[in-house]
């Protein structure tokens, strides 16, 4: 690419790749182009990952079957973005965590079983959980934060379920477990990451 293609931009990250092109036409030779040379050195492009996609923004307006994808746990595609007055609306084309990654995230939080774990203290459950926290927030959180809500989210109701089988008043009490929580978050804000980035704006 760039002894050939210097006029493109592109980038790579181990076997993944991104090529900016200007039109479809230039993108299909780049393609053919690849895929040549990766055949050259024994490689091939991936069946079904290798896609050409169109970045619809407010200026890139044409109608196309993919204007979406992913690329290193980003989900890239059409966005509603605020201006920096944040009083008008506009459609860009920005990353946000992927769908497949929020997915991966919350398998790796219900292996903890958080609500079994009744005979330990909030703050263990918090040594636990912390650092995987601390890690996605600050990969994931560099673009559209908000994205990350449901996965916050989902914390909280681990940590609810705790609550709930943790203490017998709240057994049977989905609302009071939940005020609780709260609270609890309210005034210990360091206690988990996601409190101290996300606030209670989460909580449901």
């Amino acid at each position: 690419m760039a002894r050939t293609h210097p006029d493109l931009p592109w980038c790579r990250y181990a076997d993944d790749g991104l090529v900016h092109c200007r039109t479809e036409q230039e993108a299909e030779a780049i393609r053919a182009e690849l895929q040549a040379r990766l055949e050259v050195c024994g490689l091939q492009m991936h069946p079904t990952k290798t896609q050409i996609v169109y970045c619809m923004d407010n200026r890139r307006r044409r109608t196309y079957q993919r204007v979406k994808f992913d690329f290193l746990g980003y989900q890239f595609r059409p966005r509603q973005v605020a201006t920096s007055q944040r009083k008008e609306f506009f459609c860009g084309y920005t990353p946000a965590v992927s769908p497949t990654a929020l997915k991966a995230m919350r398998a790796t939080i219900r292996s903890l079983h958080i609500p079994r774990q009744t005979p330990g203290t909030l703050a263990e459950l918090a040594q636990q959980i912390n650092p995987l926290l601390r890690g996605w927030i600050g990969y994931y959180g560099r673009f559209s934060r908000s994205a990350l809500f449901s996965l916050v989210d989902y914390v909280n109701q681990k940590l609810k379920a705790w609550i709930m089988r943790k203490y017998k008043r709240f057994r049977l009490h989905k609302t009071g477990a939940s005020l609780f929580l709260r609270k609890l978050a309210r005034n210990n804000a360091e206690l988990f990451v996601h409190w101290q980035f996300f606030g209670t704006t989460t909580f449901t």
